[in-house]
């Protein structure tokens, strides 16, 4: 059985100066309360792993702004202009990536691997201070694992088990951060039986999940009410 746990408890695992995954592609499949708890507890000092920093305005665009992050390695931020100024000032350090070479370096964590093979970088400043491998003939950039102390998850369905679903294109990074870190707490839409959801539709094994969160139903506000 995986802890169901609140989000205050959740967050109560992450400690100052950690490096930590959030899943999510421009706020899709990101786990918005997660997030927005950490800002709430001022948890700071973060090394942050994912793919962006959101849209000004949302979850993950927050964590940046209310300067709970002191170091990124994410693949683009160019649509969070609060990033681009910080790393301008002096007052952030980002390391951009390229959107592959992330997914390959956070999965090869995952697999236990040593490192990948990829000749995305080659002949640009991408290669600066890395090492190079000729592989039948072909040049290519040795790229490190990628790991975390803690992965912070969005799934669409869980059972009390861990089992993780996700909802199509909110899958995006969740999977493969799922397997390279010490810590996962996964924010889940439904929370079902053992039993309720088919094994064919497990998307990430119960074997990589410590905790659940179960998402609050928010109310929705119409205009004019």
């Amino acid at each position: 059985m995986t802890n169901i746990i609140s989000l205050n408890e959740a967050i109560s695992k992450l400690e100052n100066g950690m490096t930590i995954m959030v899943g999510g592609f421009i706020g899709c499949g990101a786990p918005n309360e997660l997030l927005e708890e950490i800002c709430r507890k001022e948890v700071n000092g973060l090394t942050l792993i994912a793919n962006d920093t959101g849209i000004l305005g949302d979850a993950m665009s927050q964590l940046i702004v209310q300067r709970c992050v002191s170091k990124l390695i994410a693949t683009h931020i160019g649509t969070n202009k609060e990033t681009g100024r910080q790393m301008s000032a002096g007052e952030l350090v980002v390391k951009l990536v390229p959107q592959g070479t992330l997914v390959e370096q956070i999965r090869a964590a995952g697999a236990g691997l040593g490192g990948i093979l990829t000749p995305t970088g080659i002949g640009t400043i991408v290669e600066d201070g890395k090492q190079k491998l000729v592989v039948n003939g072909i040049e290519y950039l040795l790229e490190l694992p990628v790991r975390a102390n803690v992965a912070l998850l969005n799934a669409y369905k869980a059972d009390k088990a861990g089992n993780l679903v996700y909802r199509r294109a909110a899958r995006n990074f969740n999977p493969v951060m799922a397997m390279a870190a010490d810590l996962v707490i996964a924010q889940v839409d439904n929370i079902v039986e053992i039993g309720e959801i088919d094994p064919d539709e497990v998307m990430t094994p119960g074997i990589f999940v410590d905790f659940l969160v179960q998402k609050q139903p928010r109310e929705v506000t119409h205009v004019g009410q």
